[in-house]
């Protein structure tokens, strides 16, 4: 069983593992000095499901060469370890190079593990879908115990037994439960943990594995989400020094709370910051400061705010905590809660960076108060989206249910965050100012205002865009080689902020449903309105690309309907036919039979109807889609996704490189009606023996090396916010 963090070596241990990589500081009572108590914490989750489910498929082929970018300085490869999973299969950390997973350390014999690993599975539901593996080791118990564990909290992914706790030494764990984010390389993108005595609940845990793994947060009835201000839970207590305080009775003021730890610098910090700014709004509207010590020890908490000049404002205790119940506030701090004059929440912020929080916390502050909103927009670089919302609420809010919005958390579900190519049309200002795969940025993620507005809008680019026409802007990214059928006329609307105010009328229900619905496949949208002709009239003009099309499944569609005893099911025939029910293409409700050629998902399927190709003296380009100058990801996917979606083929999207690379058939170059050249018609040699490379030097290290590369893969956190767990 692994120690509880109870000693001041093992505390610093710890904090030089895991400090900047949390977004929160820790409590409780072991809680000494700053450096002492920057021991990790933050939230995390997953899904629970009978029994333990083999390791998905990984996809091994590369779409295009490995594009290498330098690595953020926290980041470091994780020492290679193995062993044998609960239900007797060998399992290694190697086996799972090419899929991101969260690597789940726990001992199932402490109290934390059981509110973590409730956390853990109810993410584990989503690992399918978002392209994710869990692996547990369940370390310092005995296996029958461990089993016991996993059964009765449904945990369902693969968990090495590490009864020996052989692993958890080599990993150099100073706590008994410690989540890992790794990616697809096997770096170490992210890391927190819990000490044996942590207070931290299941939903902090799911909230905290849901950010380090990118996907959509789980709605909390206390944290403003898509323009909904959910009503502040009341507040009463009586301060240190005497003093009652009861939040439903400052209705007409605006007031802070903050959760905090007395030893937690970034507290500190955050304190320091409000002592000043608060100061700055007339006293009339300035809001109300409410402390709330997230530890129960009142002549500790007087004392450290004395000596540190922070005992400006007044300070509840919480001993029973209920106040961080009804509030969520199990995560980490400081956790900042800024509820209007209404008493609604309408900012709430985990954690504190000094480089981003002061700017746009003095912007939160006066809004909320009625004072005038300073603008402090970045002096040189991108400010992003969050501090545009302050003032722009409405233009936040509908951005919020577009695909920009969540347009990097597309590249991290395909593990292309790091591929310069994909990443620059994916985030702000990329390495121009803005977001960089060296320094990356979380609040500069996704498409946001000044992606089509510039470097912090009309402000201070109000030439950026001329005339309200965004068009040249757009068309930056949606080119011919990433966005098939893109058109600007019928595509803004889909992003105007106006035109869809819409949703600010929605419950929230209907805006979760609304976000939901962004995830669907859109239809490809092929170009002209030919009619099709078959895949036989491609033959004679393309024998080598319809010789290698004739051998594959595509071209055996019909015939797998046909075993299936569904040849003359309409619906199955739409995705096992070509140009079903349009002009020239197979007729619905014909028999398969009757209509070989068209009887197949031929040549047009995926390169749109050939009439106006095949025609007479017709120009050979232009006129049908050529795919071998398309993104793979962006484009080829939409044409294949239209029919293998989930419902259809789970998973395909993220191995439809895989698949690409077995049909690649093109021999002419794109554009040019020329024959391509050797280099160019054998792409795929490039991208295998590159990652080849990538297993051949899946990282390992030795004994002796892995204690300092734990300790500076685990150095700082990629949100750059600080923070400590809360215990």
């Amino acid at each position: 069983m692994l120690p509880a963090v109870k000693d001041r070596a093992l505390r610093i241990a710890l904090a030089s593992l895991l400090v900047s990589f949390v977004t929160a500081c820790s409590g409780g009572d072991e809680a000494a000095n700053p450096v002492e108590d920057a021991t990790a914490a933050a939230p995390a989750a997953s899904t629970p499901s009978p029994s333990p489910a083999p390791v998905q498929n990984v996809s091994t082929a590369a779409p295009k060469a490995a594009k290498k970018a330098k690595r953020p300085a926290n980041e470091r490869p994780l020492p290679a370890f193995g062993g044998v999973t609960l239900d007797d299969q060998k399992l290694s950390a190697s086996d799972l190079i090419g899929k991101r997973y969260v690597l789940f350390l726990f001992n199932p014999e402490v109290d934390v593990a059981a509110a973590a690993a409730d956390g853990i599975a109810a993410v584990s539901a989503l690992r399918a879908r978002n392209n994710f593996e869990i692996l547990g080791i369940a370390t310092g118990a005995r296996r029958a115990v461990a089993e016991e564990f996993a059964k009765e909290h449904g945990l369902d992914f693969p968990i090495l037994d590490d009864s020996t706790a052989r692993i958890a030494r080599s990993l150099r764990s100073p706590v008994p439960v410690l989540l890992a984010s790794v990616d697809g390389e096997g770096y170490v993108v992210y890391t927190t943990g819990w000490p044996e005595k942590s207070e931290v609940d299941a939903k902090a845990v799911e909230a905290t594995t849901r950010r380090m793994l990118h996907l959509p947060a789980a709605p909390t009835p206390t944290h403003p989400v898509l323009g909904h201000k959910p009503p502040a839970p009341e507040v009463e207590g009586t301060d240190l020094d005497g003093q009652t305080f009861q939040l439903s009775a400052h209705r007409g003021q605006a007031v802070l709370l903050v959760f905090f730890l007395h030893t937690c610098p970034h507290c500190h910090h955050a304190l320091s910051f409000l002592k000043t700014a608060l100061p700055k709004i007339p006293e009339a509207q300035r809001p109300k400061l409410i402390g709330i010590s997230i530890v129960d020890r009142a002549y500790a908490v007087r004392e450290r705010m004395k000596t540190d000049g922070l005992d400006f404002f007044p300070i509840l205790m919480d001993p029973d905590g209920s106040i961080r119940n009804a509030y969520g506030a199990n995560s980490g701090v400081p956790d900042l809660v800024l509820v209007d004059k209404e008493g609604r929440i309408v900012h709430r912020s985990d954690g504190w960076a000094d480089d981003r929080d002061p700017a746009l916390f003095q912007m939160w502050l006066a809004k909320a108060s009625g004072a005038s909103v300073p603008m402090l927009l970045h002096k040189t670089g991108y400010s992003g989206s969050e501090v545009c919302g302050v003032c722009h609420e409405l233009e936040a809010t509908t951005h919020a249910f577009t695909r920009h919005a969540y347009a990097f958390d597309t590249l991290v579900k395909h593990g292309v965050e790091r591929d310069p190519e994909c990443v620059s049309c994916h985030v702000v200002g990329f390495d121009d100012g803005g977001y960089s795969l060296e320094k990356p940025s979380s609040q500069l993620e996704g498409v946001g205002c000044e992606s089509c507005h510039g470097r912090g809008g009309p402000h201070l680019s109000p030439d950026f865009i001329q005339e309200g026409n965004f068009a040249a802007q757009c068309g930056t990214c949606h080119d011919a080689k990433h966005s098939l059928g893109f058109d600007y006329a019928s595509f803004r609307p889909k992003i105007s902020h106006t035109g869809n105010a819409d949703v600010l009328g929605l419950s929230l229900d209907q805006k979760l449903s609304r976000i939901e619905a962004l995830g669907a496949p859109r239809k490809a949208l092929m170009p002209g309105n030919a009619a099709y002709v078959g895949s036989d009239a491609c033959q004679s003009c393309h024998p080598a690309e319809f010789a290698t099309w004739a051998s594959g499944g595509h071209a055996k569609a019909g015939e797998t309907l046909t075993a299936k005893g569904e040849a003359g099911n309409a619906d199955c025939q739409t995705c096992h036919t070509t140009g079903h029910g349009r002009d020239g293409g197979f007729p619905k409700g014909a028999a398969l039979a009757s209509h070989a050629d068209l009887g197949r998902v031929g040549c047009e399927s995926c390169h749109g109807a050939g009439a106006d190709h095949v025609a007479p003296d017709a120009p050979k380009v232009g006129t049908i889609l050529s795919l071998g100058d398309k993104c793979d990801s962006c484009v080829i996917l939409q044409i294949c996704g239209s029919c293998h979606d989930d419902a259809n083929d789970p998973g395909f999207e993220f191995e439809v490189l895989d698949k690409i690379e077995k049909q690649r058939h093109g021999t002419i170059e794109p554009g040019t009606g020329q024959p391509k050249t050797e280099a160019s018609r054998n792409p795929a040699h490039a991208h295998e023996t590159a990652h080849v490379h990538r297993h051949e030097t899946a990282p390992t290290l030795p004994d002796t090396a892995i204690l300092g590369a734990l300790e500076r893969a685990f150095d700082s956190a990629p949100s750059q916010r600080g923070a400590e767990p809360a215990s």
